[in-house]
């Protein structure tokens, strides 16, 4: 008798590709899931760099009585620019201009063509081209 449970002990063949078909397809169904999960928490981070980069800008506005120039760019957070800012006291973001999660600059343009009593302040988002529909900006698409 020990002979004959030594021998029907362990997996057969069928029972391992069965259990690795399962598996395989609960992979294929999570595995998305994870990766959408990860793409919405890249826009979080740039609506919160966003929001981050509105605080330092309206900062400069208070202290300068302008908002930064397009030429000047986002660079006037963190170096003085050489014209037209006295009152500019420190720099507005300690770490540097932080880059979208994707690895591109934010575009700034002011006066804004969309926020035409303020700036724009956008990203390229995942595609990293302008437009395409999933363009992160600091303006509602209803204005």
């Amino acid at each position: 008798m020990r002979r004959k449970r030594a021998q029907d002990s362990g997996f057969t063949l069928i029972e391992l590709l069965l259990v690795l078909v399962i598996l395989a397809t609960l992979a294929a169904i999570v595995t998305p899931k994870f990766a959408k999960r990860g793409q919405q928490a890249k826009i979080t981070a740039t609506q919160t760099q966003i929001s981050q980069l509105e605080v330092a800008l309206d900062a400069f506005e208070i202290d300068v009585s302008r908002y930064p120039t397009t030429v000047e760019g986002l660079r006037a957070l963190v170096e003085q620019p050489t014209s037209n800012a006295q009152g500019w006291q420190q720099p507005y973001m300690n770490k540097g201009i932080p880059k979208d999660p994707w690895g591109n600059d934010y575009v700034y343009r002011y006066p804004g063509q969309y926020n035409q009593d303020g700036y724009d302040l956008y990203s390229y988002g995942p595609d990293g081209r302008q437009g395409g529909g999933d363009d992160i900006t600091n303006w509602s698409e209803d204005n």
